[in-house]
């Protein structure tokens, strides 16, 4: 392919091979074996690079394998990644099948940074609704709530007491590229979350199995906040020290709670549905 060796000329590309501290961070960052203090992620592929490339996600490196890059549009997706990051390389296919998940890769890879968003500068509406993760552990978990925050239009995500790396690979997985999509902001300590709600006028809805509110009879249509607790040990008590709502799902069958993905997404489907839907 002329164009796709034109390309790897004009932008300078290095060949490396396995042992070079590139490849060897690329397998870090992948597995999530080491420190990640600049919060990269393993993006692989056309679609991946696509998500990056249209949020304009930062770039650390690209990695090309030529051998793999079999199609026009993965040719132009590789010049658009390699104008917007420094660090450009190629790899042997044997190099690369060693770092990419697929069976039949398409030879692009990059690290990549997530955003970096100021809460200041985010805006809420009357209608806002907001999902607020609160010590979730498992990583893929809260990739699956992010692709539901960006699926059902929640407006934005807040973490509390954080237990999973936001670039570990299961979560960047799950969310489908809603890592990238919706806005996310973490909070030093609960007590700042709940600052932060009640000085822009939410009203909090702690999901509660023991509550006697179900979801289906409260009207929301407000700016509504659903606080998720951790899979073993649910919402902080620190939760529960203000005057808040707790909200339930009626189990009808042998199980006494869902799972918490499953929760947020039936809670968060009603209250979006109620506060910008049924309204209009």
């Amino acid at each position: 392919m002329e164009t796709l060796e034109k390309m790897l000329e004009t932008y300078r590309f290095r060949a490396i091979g396995e042992q070079h501290p590139k490849i060897k961070q690329v397998r870090a960052v992948a597995s999530n074996s080491k420190p990640n203090p600049h919060k990269l992620f393993a993006a692989e592929g056309i679609w991946l690079l696509s998500m990056c490339e249209k949020f304009g996600a930062p770039l650390d490196c690209l990695i090309l394998c030529p051998e793999h890059i079999r199609t026009p549009e993965a040719a132009a997706l590789a010049e658009k990644a390699a104008m917007r990051c420094e660090e450009r390389y190629t790899v042997s296919a044997k190099v690369f099948e060693k770092i990419s998940e697929r069976d039949r890769p398409d030879g692009l890879f990059a690290l990549a940074a997530l955003p970096q968003r100021d809460i200041a500068d985010f805006k809420t509406e009357k209608d806002a609704v907001l999902l607020v993760l609160d010590g979730v552990e498992i990583p893929g978990n809260v990739g699956t709530m992010l692709r539901m925050a960006d699926g059902a239009g929640v407006d934005g995500v807040l973490f509390c007491n954080r237990k999973a790396r936001m670039t570990h690979p299961k979560l960047i997985k799950g969310s489908q590229g809603a890592v990238l999509s919706v806005p996310f902001f973490e909070f030093e300590s609960v007590a700042a979350c709940r600052a932060w709600l009640a000085e822009n006028g939410f009203t909090v809805y702690l999901a509660d199995t023991r509550a006697d509110l179900f979801y289906y009879d409260e009207p929301f249509g407000k700016k509504t906040a659903l606080v998720m607790g951790s899979e073993r040990y649910g919402i902080s008590r620190e939760w529960y020290e203000g005057d808040y709502k707790m909200i339930a799902i009626p189990m009808a069958g042998s199980c006494d709670s869902l799972n918490v993905g499953v929760a947020a997404t039936v809670l968060a489907y009603e209250a979006v549905k109620k506060n910008k839907f049924l309204k209009k």
